[in-house]
């Protein structure tokens, strides 16, 4: 412009730019309150079917993180395997895996739950609480992601 030249014109084209960021796509949003409303819906209506009082150990939340971590260890292992985190495989990542299960899943309120417990003077009862919630997560994530490799690794074999 203006007579200048680019000295940069041999350079090749990103072909990412323009595309907006990930976080700031409608769409990506849109999956993640989509599965966020659902993830929510489901943890709510668990607590109210089976309520939890201050003084006893916190079954309800316990049972909805350890299963959160199943489920979110398999998913990621599950499209992990199937391709790329792109198009559909991206949609179901940020819906089910951030938006659904995120929301789903509840760390803050295992947080609370222990805070509770200890206020009520079940010291023991609020560390097993935390240290187990911690570890059943975590067991849970590796249960999740093995069934998962196991049931593609089966599937492909049936395939061939």
């Amino acid at each position: 412009m203006f007579g200048r030249h680019d000295p940069d014109a041999a350079l090749p084209v990103d072909p990412d730019v323009g595309v907006p960021a990930l976080h700031v796509r409608p769409s990506s949003i849109a999956a993640v309150a989509l599965g966020g409303l659902l993830g929510t819906a489901a943890r709510y209506g668990l607590g109210v079917a089976f309520p939890e009082t201050a003084e006893q150990w916190p079954f309800t939340t316990f049972a909805i993180n350890v299963a959160g971590a199943f489920l979110l260890g398999g998913l990621l292992e599950a499209l992990a395997r199937s391709g790329q985190d792109s198009g559909w495989r991206l949609r179901v990542r940020l819906g089910v895996g951030t938006g659904l299960l995120g929301a789903f899943t509840t760390y803050s309120t295992l947080a609370v739950d222990t805070d509770l417990l200890l206020r009520a003077n079940q010291r023991w009862t609020a560390i097993c609480y935390a240290f187990g919630s911690l570890a059943a997560g975590l067991v849970a994530t590796v249960l999740g992601i093995a069934a998962s490799a196991w049931m593609t690794s089966r599937s492909a074999e049936e395939a061939t």
